[in-house]
């Protein structure tokens, strides 16, 4: 029998269902709630992704502003910009689309966002807190994982989860948020010796690698649930993610696909958060 497949893109529509009468109560004490996105360049993929992000904004009754600064543009500049949106009472989310130009170091730019406004989760104040489980905001791919489980009815507690990817934006973070629901986990990555042995092993398999294709049937456990964050292009120009999706359907129980699958809900997670933002700076 075929996994029964995760429609990310569902799942978020009920996540903006649920923030709909959390914006209109904001609205009633004249607030609304704002995301500013700094961007750098051109980048036909960056542009994607915010306008995406903006288009979620306005769906959900929420201010957008977009920010464009110049590829060559220079650190002090980059940093003026994120002042400027930390002192602004209508913005109380920023974001920095990554990948950063190569002059920029994506540390001191992404770290000069307050922790109050840093609703991707990046700052080291809220990745730090995730070790005691009071981030103040979860970062949102990881989160969309977890979302997505509970939506699916996976059982956390209690459950083997591998993850494949050990990155600050994801692998990392996944790891912790899924020891904070109660799930015993291995962090796996792409130089680890003999790795389907321990993919075999888990319940819950997470691959945040970057490899097209790098999980395959024969290294799943029947049964097993299968969030793919990958987002990669094949040779074919093609958007795939790090799990074979045709041939591990077959022996997964869960499984999301790509596109469609962790990427709406880790824009319906950063909409939360911003939201969530707008009600912590109104004292609610």
């Amino acid at each position: 029998m075929s996994a029964t497949v995760i429609d990310g893109a569902a799942v978020a529509q009920q996540i903006y269902s649920g923030l709909s009468s959390r914006v209109r109560r904001l609205a009633a004490r004249g607030i609304k709630p704002g995301l500013a996105a700094v961007q750098f360049g051109d980048s036909a993929a960056s542009q994607v992704y915010v306008r995406n992000k903006m288009r979620a904004c306005a769906a959900a009754g929420l201010h957008s502003e977009v920010h464009h600064l110049a590829a060559d543009c220079p650190a002090p500049v980059a940093l003026e910009t994120i002042a400027r949106l930390n002192a602004s009472p209508a913005i109380h989310g920023i974001l920095v689309q990554l990948p950063l130009p190569a002059q920029l170091d994506a540390n001191l730019v992404t770290q000069a966002i307050v922790p109050e406004k840093d609703v991707d989760g990046f700052n080291w104040r809220n990745l730090g807190a995730l070790l005691t489980g009071r981030a103040a905001f979860e970062p949102c791919t990881p989160r969309a994982v977890v979302a997505l489980l509970e939506h699916a009815g996976v059982r956390l507690e209690g459950s083997h989860a591998v993850i494949v990817g050990r990155s600050t934006i994801v692998g990392k973070p996944a790891a912790l948020l899924l020891l904070n629901h109660g799930a015993t986990v291995t962090v796996c990555h792409t130089r680890t010796r003999d790795l389907p042995r321990h993919t075999r092993e888990a319940d819950i398999l997470v691959a945040a690698a970057g490899r097209p294709g790098l999980i395959t049937a024969s290294m799943v456990r029947p049964g097993a649930a299968v969030i793919d964050v990958g987002i990669n292009r094949n040779a074919a120009g093609k958007l795939v993610g790090d799990v074979d999706f045709a041939g591990v359907r077959e022996v997964a129980g869960w499984i999301t696909p790509v596109p469609g699958g962790v990427g709406p809900m880790t824009v319906a997670m950063l909409i939360e958060n911003t939201v969530l933002a707008a009600e912590r700076g109104a004292g609610l």
